[in-house]
């Protein structure tokens, strides 16, 4: 686990996404986990250009959370426009 990320900030997002701390499997919850992640390797690639290792974990990251969207848009589409705008995702 990368050390930007500790348990506390993890169960964090999860309590205020998710529904609780415990509940890691929900939709949102993991949604704001990978958008968390997201922002903080985004800053990292901005000051270290060159680090490939980074970018492809990144794009990793951006392709999971573009199919637990697409997921979500599917099944429940309030629930996915509610999180859009709370993570400030598309513009």
């Amino acid at each position: 686990m990368a050390n930007y990320l500790t348990k506390e900030k993890k169960a964090e997002i999860f309590a205020e996404h998710g529904g609780s701390a415990t509940n890691t499997g929900s939709v949102e919850g993991q949604v704001a986990l990978f958008t968390y992640r997201i922002k903080e390797l985004s800053q990292h690639l901005k000051e270290n250009k060159k680090d490939h290792a980074c970018r492809r974990s990144l794009l990793t990251l951006v392709g999971k959370r573009k199919r637990f969207l697409k997921y979500l848009a599917a099944n429940d589409i309030e629930k996915y426009r509610a999180l859009i705008e709370k993570l400030q995702i598309r513009k």
